[in-house]
């Protein structure tokens, strides 16, 4: 169960769970030269991130693969546009963001986070176990944006919680409490609804 030991357990080995993510801001240089290869680099290395991230933010799996695809294909289009900064991943997530507001902007509708049934109407590509299914199912309903967005990073990605403050744009010891905040959360649904039984 992937994602139920990273999220309740903590129990996976350091090496995998503290995964450092580093992208090489030369990628964008050539991808802006069309360099298939690079911009291939860039996928393999950034995607299961990128869709954590879109997933926290769509709450949607059909939504999520769309805005994920239409990120990587603005990001071909306009990696000659990237000035390094230092800061890779927020660049991209800004461009998803983007991209998901004027998707709802264009519907002319809002998010709704209602009641989803995920366990028969989406297939999480990186979560096959079903245990794993209704961790992310409780999350998405339970959790705000922001814990949505710090436990999926950390649990589908693997990315350090020092790397996902940065991202996010909060202190250290803020996207920490929400962590922990989030898993009291998950905890707590979880025992009522006698999952640890």
């Amino acid at each position: 169960m992937i994602v139920f030991s990273f999220i309740i357990d903590d129990s996976l080995p350091k090496n995998q769970k503290n995964r450092q993510l580093h992208i090489d801001e030369k990628l964008f240089e050539q991808i802006g030269n069309n360099n298939t290869a690079a911009f291939e680099t860039l996928y393999r290395l950034t995607e299961r991130t990128m869709y954590a991230y879109v997933l926290s933010i769509t709450m949607n799996y059909e939504d999520a693969m769309d805005i994920l695809q239409d990120t990587y294909l603005k990001i071909r289009s306009a990696a000659h546009l990237y000035k390094p900064m230092g800061k890779p991943l927020a660049w991209m997530f800004s461009i998803a963001r983007n991209l998901h507001l004027s998707k709802m902007r264009l519907n002319q509708r809002t998010l709704d986070i209602g009641v989803v049934d995920l366990e028969n109407s989406l297939k999480y590509s990186y979560v096959s176990e079903p245990e794993d299914k209704l961790v992310l199912q409780k999350a998405l309903k339970i959790l705000s944006e922001e814990e949505r967005q710090i436990v999926l990073l950390y649990a589908v990605s693997g990315m350090k919680h020092k790397e996902i403050a940065r991202i996010i744009g909060v202190p250290l010891s803020t996207a920490l409490s929400k962590y922990h905040r989030a898993l009291k959360k998950l905890k707590a649904h979880l025992k009522e609804k006698e999952v640890f039984q």
